[in-house]
Formats: structure tokens, C-alpha cells, sequence
């Protein structure tokens, strides 16, 4: 059974609830049904957002170990780690106001946001430390160092935020993807801008002091003396650059040169392929396959996929339903052990387990990995796909066979498929109206033997202290199976005589379309790639 989220809900509470609902769901269910979760989308998501988080506390300790390794001083890297945390906290009240929530989007721009946030506050810093080393007190150096920066503060943070402005309007789903992420970014900016020239000014009046700029200790030493000799060799090379400016220019010149080149020859994609651990996949058979052949095919391969090693456990789908169209074709989800359980990536184990499944005859089994974001809006067995549309069923069924075979002969494809499916077989019967007639047999009694046979008509129910079963009445196929089938079937004549179907019927097996024609205005056909 699968659930699915309705659009807008937290996909975490709502496996949360599901999980709480479950030991109460299961109690009225006999002792010898097992329920398991077979799969759970949000174990990837969870440990996604903790990868982030811990990613994010990790910058923020980075950073301030950056400041004091250039600061040098206890006071001066306090100020600035003070911002980060502040400018973070406004940012979250935003977010619940905007009712952003916390995702890896949102994550990612608070992670690059830390390293920005800072940058305010140390050129703070460093102009007010200026001026109390040239003896000014505290309280006057703070309110000059930070009126005479704070245009400069106000212009970098509004260039920082123009650069953000172009993903707020951008269309689609892209837009709409990194529209949280730039919203949340632009408010760490400004935040981190408001606490440099608010917050950052009075501490550094409280905290700093002519005192403890000059007080050393021996890393502040040590670090002087390499510093020292890192500027005198940057100085060495500046004065170099300088003196070759025709030569700095041409340099200048050719990486804006390559960095073109290289935009046009870097392979481009909307997402990377992501292993979250899952595996969809689709098993395809002939298109004159039974159900109980389906079923059974489904079983081998289900059996050999078992034993990976890299699979905990898969779900299996036989049967036309909302997302498989055609009986010959059936669905798997495999469920992949963790990363730091398996040795091998998902593209590594889809390869394997291709190769196993080649020995079972009369199937070709496709696979790929889960996403937790696509676009896609019809359900396919392979990554991408494209539909060719025609005025008309025969126009497509001329067409569609040659263009199947020159994309499967291209080498950059693979697993190339289509689910146009005009092979299928079906059984024609054509009553013959005049013998029926004179045997007292209407169309609707034929109709009736034939639903009675093969269509699972419910005839009764039986009703227990704990539970009600369904009697359903169909023909034992396995008795007789194929078109044999039909000659079992018999009918009441008006005088009570019972009459075989084919006394008055004849049985005609011809070629149908094994997927019924999809609700478009234009007939069309997927290809599948």
C-alpha cells in the first residue's frame, strides 16, 4: 500500500502520524498478517537535513576559527562570532513569517549565508580597532569607524542582494525551486548589514580597548611573524604585476577566454542523479502475456534481485492501475541497504542487477534511480522521454516502428522502448444472431455467461464475528486456459436446454492494442530513452 502526502503537507509529520497510526491500525488485523514498512522516502530526507545542519554549525566554527586565526585577538573574534548566530536567528523569524520551513534549500543558503555574514562585521571592526590604536577612546572610534564605513556596508549588501534578485523572478520550476533559497540568503545579507552597523559598533565601544589590541600572547606572535613574511611576498609579486601590466591584462584575458570555452563544453543538466537508496523499475514482457504469466515472470526476477547483496527489500506491482497502463508490463521498487551498509553506488548495482535478470527469458527489466525532485509528469520506465503525436492511429503506427529503430541504433542511448503496443491479442466472438434468436438466446444472456466466466461477478458475502469475506464466481482458467476456455462456457436456451457458446458463436483471436489510447486531444506516443 502506498501513501502519499497531500501537496503542501510535511512529508516528515506525515510519516510521523502514519508511523503512530500504525500499531493501532494493525490490531484489528489477524495475527497472521505482517505489517512493515518496506519503504520510507523521509530516512533519506532526515539524514539529509542533519548532513546540512551539521554542516552549517561546522561553518560557523570554521569561521570564527578563521577570525581569531587573523584577528589574533580574543575580544575582536567574539564581536563577529556574536553576529553570526544573531543574523541567523532574524533569519528564521523571517522565514516564519514567510512561511518558508527548513529544507536543504533553506539550509544550503544559511550555510554560504555564514561566510557572508561575518564580512560586515570584520571590516567593522578592523576600521574601529584603526582608530583606537591611534589612541582615539573607544566610544568615539566606534561611532567614527562605523559612520565612516557604513556607506560602504550598505553598498556591498545591496550588491550582494542584486545578484540574488535575477532567481527571484525567474519562471518555471527552477524559479520556484530557488526562489526560497534566495529570499532566505538576501535576509542573512541584510540582517548580518543591520547587526554590523548596530550591534557590532557597540561592542567593539564595550570590548575593545587600546589595551587588549596591543596585549600578545606567544600565537599572536608567532602568527605576526608568518603573516609578516606572507605580505612580503605578496608584496614581491604585486610589484611584479604591476610592472607587467600588458602581461596582467593578457592573463586577465585568456581565463575570461577559457572560462567561456569551458561554459560551452561543460556537460549541462537540470539535477544531479541523486542515490537516496531507492530503485524504480519496469518489467516488460510480451504483449499477448497472461496475467498469471505476468505474475509469475515477476516472481523470477523479484527472486533473483533479492539476492544482491546491496537489496534490504523491494515491492512488486502486477496489474493495469493508475500508473501501469498495459498488463504485459509490471512495476518494482527496490530498496537499497544504506550507503555506509553497500559498497557500491546506485548506478553500479542497477548494472548488476541488469545483468542478472538477462538470463530470464522473454523480459526486459529497466531501472533507475528515485529522485526526490523530478518534473516529469507521467510516470516512465526510463529517465527520459519524448512524445511523437500524429492526426491519426495509423500515421503513428507507420512512423513509430522506423523511429524506434535509428534511436536504438544511436551508441549515446540506452534501453530505448516504446509504449506503442499494437500486438496484443484479444478474442473476437461473433454470435450468430439468427440461431441465437431461435434458441431464445439474447445478446444480454451472452453478455451475462461471458461476465459470469471471466469477470469476477461478487455473488455473495459471508459475514463473521470479526470479519466478512467476498464470494466471487469465475471460471477455473487453469483447467482449461486460453481460448479453450470459452468452450466450456454454456448457456439456457428458452426451453430450458443448455447450449454450448459455440453452437452459436464463432471465436476470432486478432491483434489489439495492448495499452488503451491515452486522453489526449492529439493521439500520441511516448519514447521512452
Amino acid at each position: 500500500m502506498n501513501v502519499q502526502r497531500q501537496p503542501g503537507a510535511n512529508i516528515i509529520d506525515t510519516a510521523d502520524s502514519i508511523r503512530q497510526m500504525l500499531p493501532q491500525l494493525t490490531e484489528s488485523l489477524p495475527k497472521s498478517v505482517k505489517v512493515q514498512v518496506l519503504s520510507d522516502r523521509t530516512t533519506n530526507i532526515r539524514a539529509s537535513v542533519r548532513d546540512t545542519q551539521f554542516e552549517l554549525m561546522l561553518a560557523i566554527a570554521l569561521v570564527v576559527m578563521i577570525i581569531y586565526l587573523f584577528l589574533r585577538n580574543v575580544p575582536a573574534t567574539i564581536i563577529p562570532g556574536v553576529a553570526v548566530p544573531l543574523s541567523l536567528v532574524g533569519t528564521f523569524a523571517v522565514m516564519v513569517f514567510l512561511d518558508f520551513s527548513i529544507n536543504n534549500l533553506t539550509l544550503m543558503a544559511l550555510t554560504i549565508a555564514t561566510g557572508f555574514v561575518v564580512d560586515d562585521a570584520i571590516v567593522v571592526i578592523e576600521n574601529i580597532s584603526r582608530y583606537i590604536e591611534k589612541g582615539e577612546k573607544p566610544l568615539a572610534a566606534a561611532l567614527k569607524g562605523a559612520g565612516e564605513i557604513g556607506f560602504t556596508i550598505i553598498s556591498l549588501t545591496f550588491s550582494l542582494i542584486a545578484v540574488l534578485i535575477p532567481l527571484l523572478f525567474m519562471g518555471d520550476i527552477v524559479g520556484r525551486l530557488f526562489r526560497e533559497f534566495a529570499v532566505t540568503l538576501a535576509v542573512a545579507i541584510l540582517i548580518s548589514a543591520v547587526v554590523s552597523l548596530t550591534l557590532t559598533p557597540m561592542m567593539c565601544a564595550r570590548m575593545l580597548s587600546h589595551e587588549s589590541l596591543r596585549k600578545q600572547n606567544r600565537f599572536s606572535r608567532a602568527s605576526e611573524r608568518f603573516f609578516e613574511r606572507v605580505i612580503a611576498v605578496y608584496g614581491r609579486w604585486l610589484s611584479r604585476v604591476l610592472n607587467h601590466p600588458w602581461l596582467t591584462l593578457g592573463v586577465a584575458l585568456s581565463t575570461l577566454a577559457l572560462s567561456i570555452i569551458l561554459w560551452v563544453f561543460i556537460p549541462k543538466g537540470f539535477f544531479p542523479i541523486q542515490d537516496n537508496g531507492i530503485i524504480q523499475g519496469t518489467l516488460q514482457a510480451p504483449q499477448s502475456v497472461s496475467f498469471a504469466s505476468m505474475a509469475e515472470r515477476q516472481r523470477q526476477v523479484a527472486n533473483i534481485i533479492l539476492k544482491d547483496p546491496a537489496v534490504e527489500s523491494l515491492t512488486s506491482f502486477v496489474g493495469v492501475d493508475g500508473t501501469n497502463p498495459a498488463l504485459n508490463s509490471a512495476r518494482l521498487q527496490i530498496n537499497l541497504k544504506p550507503l555506509d551498509e553497500r559498497d557500491d553506488r546506485v548506478q553500479t548495482v542497477i548494472s548488476r542487477l541488469q545483468q542478472a535478470v538477462d538470463g530470464v527469458p522473454g523480459v526486459a527489466l529497466y531501472l533507475q534511480p528515485t529522485q526526490d525532485l523530478t518534473i516529469d509528469t507521467t510516470v516512465s520506465r526510463t529517465q527520459y522521454q519524448f512524445t511523437l503525436q500524429a492526426n491519426s492511429l495509423e500515421a503513428l503506427s507507420t512512423w513509430v516502428p522506423p523511429l524506434l529503430s535509428r534511436l536504438q541504433a544511436q551508441p549515446q542511448l540506452a534501453d530505448v522502448s516504446s509504449d506503442w503496443q499494437d500486438k496484443g491479442l484479444a478474442a473476437y466472438i461473433k454470435v450468430d444472431r439468427d440461431s441465437a434468436s431461435r434458441l431464445g438466446i439474447s445478446m444480454a444472456d451472452v453478455d451475462n455467461a461471458l461476465y459470469n466466466a471471466f469477470g469476477q461477478r461478487l455473488i455473495s458475502t459471508i459475514y463473521t464475528q470479526a470479519n466478512q469475506y467476498r464470494v466471487v464466481l469465475e471460471q477455473d482458467t487453469e483447467a482449461t486456459p486460453g481460448l479453450a476456455a470459452l468452450e466450456n462456457i454454456r448457456l439456457t436456451s428458452s426451453d430450458g436446454g443448455i447450449v454450448p457458446l459455440t453452437a452459436i458463436a464463432t471465436v476470432e483471436q486478432r491483434f489489439t492494442p495492448a495499452v488503451g489510447e491515452p486522453p489526449r486531444s492529439v493521439p500520441g506516443d511516448h519514447h521512452l530513452v
